[in-house]
């Protein structure tokens, strides 16, 4: 299979249909329009210590290859005869050269102490993730026509290149977040080292309804859930879901605004630039939904969701002044209910919090994958890796006793 690997230093010089045909689902945060954002707004590029490179593998369309060897193999004159459309863009990786840990929300900090104090640099690593975005989703990006062998040889194609950026750039190691449980395993092939961590999810199963979501819980849970949404739904005049692109110029700075606030007042580091969400708005304003509390025809609080056809993903509340249960309202039920409401089979609401787990959010296992270029750093590593994963499975099984479903139901 005639492959070429190509690297790009910014996404808008990917072509964007190009790119979006590639296999994301059902994460939308390595699209296009999410990554061009980031760029414009400053939210990546070096300056914010997220030097992005885009490796691309080009080759013929695998569609082409099987009409062109027909066409030879039925007319000897076209023997020789080559396609002429050109190369397809069979696959993607958006990795990133950084000089800290900061917005990848699988810690390595004690790592780079540790790396430190033996004298070894840690820095610049080589990291492979939706910048800031702590979200499950393809790293590897496939064309769908892409038969098994093809993936493969896609796949391994854009390893080698992915090691052989991290020697160009001099990285000390590569980390690969959030991928698939799949792609930890072909990237555990390829020499990487495993790493489990774990976030609450909310899995559809079929419900007709939020009555009948409830109606698996536990009766106290369900009196509990039921009376915090009475509660916040009293204190505003109405919270709706406010598509993309229709959202004003108040409801935009309200947006940006419970963002910073919510970070200030937390001590977290605002990772997305003044002019992100903006941007965002203007390059994929389809995938955007602003969950917002209103109050005297003003935006008092509020969440932004990004929604695709297989999965919701709620992000960023913030809120003016603090409502009883409203931030249990607009960050997790009113997203259950529209989950239902649309067939959609997932629900991420963001990382931790382990009170999502008393309302129907049960653990889920995170993967990622690791290789250090120091051997004695990797191989401690590995050994903690090995600990760590054990005590993870060992946390989640004891999380799942916990949740707020029926025996009969769970």
């Amino acid at each position: 299979m005639d492959l070429t690997l190509t690297e790009r230093k910014s996404i808008e010089s990917v072509e964007r249909a190009s790119w979006n045909a590639l296999e994301h689902a059902p994460s939308p945060f390595l699209e296009w329009g999410f990554l061009r954002a980031l760029e414009i707004s400053g939210s990546v590029g070096p300056e914010a210590g997220w030097d992005p490179h885009y490796l691309l593998v080009h080759g013929d369309p695998p569609s082409d290859r099987a009409e062109l060897r027909a066409a030879q193999e039925n007319s000897p004159d076209r023997a020789g005869e080559r396609d002429q459309r050109g190369p397809q863009l069979l696959g993607a990786v958006a990795a990133y050269v950084k000089d800290h840990s900061y917005g990848e929300y699988i810690f390595d900090f004690h790592w780079a102490r540790a790396s430190t104090q033996a004298g070894i640099p840690y820095y610049p690593k080589l990291v492979i993730a939706a910048p800031a975005t702590p979200a499950t989703g393809r790293r590897i990006l496939l064309h769908p026509s892409l038969d098994e062998a093809g993936r493969h040889a896609v796949t391994q194609r854009l390893i080698e290149g992915v090691r052989a950026l991290a020697d160009d750039r001099k990285c000390g190691s590569i980390h690969w977040l959030f991928t698939t449980e799949d792609e930890r395993e072909q990237l555990v092939a390829a020499g990487f080292a495993a790493r489990s961590s774990f976030q609450f999810h909310w899995h559809n199963r079929g419900y007709a309804n939020f009555d009948e979501f409830l109606a698996q819980l536990t009766s106290r849970k369900r009196k509990q859930i039921r009376k915090e949404r009475r509660r916040a739904q009293a204190q505003v005049d109405a919270i709706r879901f406010v598509p993309g692109a229709e959202l004003t110029a108040t409801s935009r700075a309200a947006l940006d605004r419970f963002y910073r606030r919510t970070t200030n007042l937390y001590g977290g580091r605002q990772y997305l630039r003044p002019t992100f969400f903006q941007s965002l708005l203007e390059l994929a304003p389809e995938r955007v939904r602003f969950l917002e509390a209103i109050c005297d025809s003003e935006p008092i609080a509020g969440a932004l969701f990004f929604e695709t056809e297989q999965g919701l993903y709620g992000r960023y509340w913030g809120c003016d002044h603090e409502l009883e249960f409203l931030h249990f309202e607009a960050a997790y039920y009113a997203g259950i209910e529209r989950c239902i409401e649309l067939g959609l089979p997932l629900f991420e609401a963001g990382a931790q919090g382990e009170h999502k787990l008393l309302r129907g959010f049960l653990p889920v296992i995170c993967h990622s994958a690791h290789w250090l270029r120091h051997p004695g750093l990797d191989h401690g590593v590995r050994e903690f890796l090995r600990e760590e994963t054990r005590a993870i499975a060992h946390h989640v099984r004891e999380l799942h006793g916990y949740g707020p479903y029926r025996a009969d139901s769970a």
